[in-house]
């Protein structure tokens, strides 16, 4: 993402458009070393600044979700790879892999200097271990959704069995590695550059003096403060009148606060889609004209600029901006074109018609959208209702159909698998999307990365996914604190340790 400096005057000029428990016992020697050397990073050593955490949160990569917390992992924990801010895939704790022909088996073989904070090697079992708890997560669930089996071979590789052919597995693989042993503990150590230490106040993040990686890191504070807050409020104060020194915020949510001090500001995915999806038994969108023309009735940067504060990244097709098999071209031959929308909907005469627009009221920013949304669908010649719903009656509209247009947001895979959404039974698959056609496409994509155009036009065509964008979260740093700074999905604080991912395979 690029790099905006920003002064506060500025910034209330463009931001103003809109707008879990327990006690934390230390265990291993890697929480507890006070005494600490030089560590292998080459950057000028940083001023010292704190960090924002919830402590009822934890710091369990694979159950909390809060992204407060979720900020800190990235200098805590590794994966197997790592992913930067345009999808490309580097191998961290994997040293080597092997994929067999048919591209269901891959065998991943680790690092041998790889350790946790404790000193303790990073074995095939932690991994084993920490996959398996991320395939019955909330947060990792969806990615690995085509997992069948982990096993552990006979030469210490770690062997994940795929359902169907995977080009690119790795790119999932950026999931925190942590020892077998805490898989289920609020605070597991790992491997990463920092560890957790306590203080007589509180915890800090500690800079470990024998990482057993060699890069330049984002950040090289020895120690690194944390500051325990809990609403979005209590973050911003911290940052504009303490030592906080970088905040990661969701524009997208009802309690995001504008900042008004200088900082450096960032943007990075959240991986949150959002979308409209028509019901094919609707009386308007069973005619294929209306339902393929839906996309040119929506304005995806006005919303976007409007309702999530530029925080966001405009897309007509169901993948993010930044993902190398993006089609420009085709993106642009759907978008934002209104004439065109009001067109069909006037030729085949569907003027005037009602449509209910379905939307979850729980999400009050989303429900700001639906109505916008209302509202371009009417200057295009139809009437359009707003139906939001929360709890039992937004799931009993989804489940009776008692729609005509719903608009939803999901956590789409860093490999933009649409599996769920065309599949006969899938997760995401509402309002009649079952598409067989589609759903094989979708399968041949994740095997061969060249038939992702063909998905897209197929979607399209196919009129029953409307994209709008790929929300981001805005990353807030004090001035001038942060050198070179790249955050990414999954990886606020991604660093590179300068390794290919084709020189790893085998």
């Amino acid at each position: 993402m690029k790099r905006v400096a920003v002064l506060a005057l500025v910034l209330a000029l463009l931001l103003s458009g809109c707008g879990d428990s327990g006690e934390y016992v230390p265990t291993g020697d890697g929480l507890a070393g006070e005494e600490y050397s030089q560590p292998n990073v080459s950057l000028t050593q940083q001023r010292n600044f704190s960090l924002a955490y919830d402590p009822d949160q934890g710091l369990n990569p694979y159950t909390c979700s809060n992204y407060t917390n979720r900020t800190l992992m990235s200098l805590l924990y590794q994966g197997l790879f790592t992913v930067d801010e345009s999808y490309n895939v580097e191998p961290i704790l994997c040293k080597r892999y092997t994929v067999s022909q048919d591209m269901r088996t891959y065998v991943f073989y680790l690092e041998e200097e790889a350790t946790f904070s404790d000193g303790t090697q990073v074995t095939a079992a932690d991994v084993l271990f920490s996959l398996d708890a991320a395939r019955g997560s909330d947060i990792y669930s969806g990615r690995l959704t085509n997992v069948q089996k982990i096993n552990i071979t006979g030469d210490g590789g770690v062997q994940i069995v795929l359902s169907t052919a995977y080009e690119n597995l790795p790119l999932l693989l950026n999931i925190p590695i942590v020892p077998a042993s805490q898989v289920e503990e609020q605070y597991p150590i790992g491997s990463g550059p920092y560890y957790l230490s306590p203080t007589a106040i509180g915890y800090q993040l500690v800079l470990r003096d024998e990482w057993w990686c060699s890069a330049d890191l984002p950040v090289n504070a020895q120690r690194i403060s944390l500051v325990e807050a809990t609403t979005a409020r209590e973050i911003r104060d911290e940052f504009e009148m303490g030592d906080v020194g970088v905040t990661c915020t969701n524009p997208a949510s009802d309690s995001y606060v504008d900042y008004r001090t200088d900082y450096d500001l960032w943007g990075c995915e959240s991986g949150v889609f959002l979308y409209l999806h028509p019901r094919y038994k609707s009386n308007v969108f069973n005619n294929a004209t209306v339902r393929q023309a839906l996309t040119y009735a929506i304005d995806r940067q006005t919303i976007v600029n409007t309702y999530y504060n530029t925080f966001g990244l405009a897309t007509s097709i169901p993948a993010s901006p930044n993902f190398p098999y993006y089609n420009q071209a085709l993106a642009d031959q759907y978008d934002y074109d209104p004439e065109k929308f009001r067109e069909a909907v006037i030729t085949e005469g569907m003027e005037g018609k009602s449509v209910v627009l379905l939307v979850n009221s729980a999400d009050n920013r989303r429900v700001q959208v639906a109505y916008a949304i209302a509202e371009m669908l009417e200057e295009c010649s139809l009437s359009v209702t707003v139906h939001a719903y929360s709890g039992s009656n937004y799931d009993l509209a989804l489940y009776y159909g008692s729609y005509d247009l719903h608009l939803a947001a999901t956590v789409l895979s860093p490999n933009m698998d649409l599996s769920a959404f065309y599949e006969s039974g899938g997760a995401l698959n509402k309002g009649g999307m079952t598409n067989s056609t589609i759903a094989s496409l979708c399968k041949n994509a994740l095997a061969d990365s060249t038939y992702y155009s063909s998905l897209y036009q197929a979607v399209m065509e196919d009129g029953m996914l409307c994209s709008i964008a790929f929300l981001t979260y805005a990353v807030y740093v004090q001035a001038d604190l942060i050198e070179d700074f790249s955050p990414a999905r999954d990886c606020i604080f991604y660093y590179s340790l300068g390794k290919s991912l084709s020189d790893a395979k085998s």
